[in-house]
């Protein structure tokens, strides 16, 4: 890929984090929210830019989060993200906060499964093991997980990491847990350099209906009954 700079953005967890890299010029910022993503995004992607001496024509690739997560910050992100790269007509690449959640975690041996809550007693988690995907993002409970961890990885160990790490270890005797509220700029920023060259752009990935819609979903659905 070029070595123009490179954004990473993440909003489908717990903060709206923004990372630049320009060679040895780099910059980011992590800002927790829950809500008002939207007006947040732009000044802190204008911010980090700034700091890093680069203005958006500089940008050779974006790098995003698409989900599971929250509806509305991968929403955002992904909506901006693509508008962006489009206008400056460059790559953007897209991968799960699962992957990113697990990309933020220290090396180690055995398997690890990051973790996000979702409704009840479900979860959104996928497994790796030396960074490499075993299985794609699923949404089970921690007694499946726990399941799926003995079957890629029958001695262990095991380890959990993400927001939902500290209550599904609970449940699952002699894992290790790494409580990460959100990715690291670090590993969003690696996961955007080493992406291939997308042949489409980035789409949301939910693993279950979204709970909110947006007007022309609400059209279409009432249309079709």
């Amino acid at each position: 890929m070029s070595q123009r700079a490179v954004l990473a953005l993440d909003l489908c967890l717990g903060a709206c984090t923004v990372a630049v890299r320009n060679g040895g010029a780099e910059a980011a910022r992590a800002e927790p929210m829950t809500r008002g993503h939207q007006e947040r995004l732009a000044p802190l992607v204008q911010a980090v830019l700034q700091e890093a001496g680069l203005k958006p024509a500089d940008l050779g690739r974006i790098g995003v989060t698409v989900g599971p997560g929250s509806f509305t910050g991968l929403r955002v992100g992904l909506a901006f993200a693509k508008v962006l790269a489009s206008s400056l007509d460059i790559d953007c690449v897209g991968f799960s906060s699962l992957k990113a959640l697990a990309a933020s975690a220290p090396a180690a041996p055995g398997a690890t499964a990051a973790v996000i809550a979702s409704r009840g007693e479900d979860l959104f988690a996928q497994i790796f093991i030396d960074g490499v995907e075993v299985g794609a993002p699923e949404l089970l409970d921690a007694s499946l997980l726990m399941a799926r961890l003995i079957d890629v990885a029958p001695g262990g160990p095991w380890r959990l990491v993400g927001p939902a790490a500290q209550s599904v270890g609970q449940e699952i005797p002699g894992a290790s847990v790494l409580d990460l509220a959100y990715p690291t700029p670090q590993a969003l920023m690696r996961l955007t350099l080493d992406a291939a060259k997308p042949r489409l752009r980035p789409r949301p990935l939910y693993l279950r209906a979204p709970d909110a819609r947006t007007l022309e979903e609400r059209h279409t659905a009432a249309i079709h009954g």
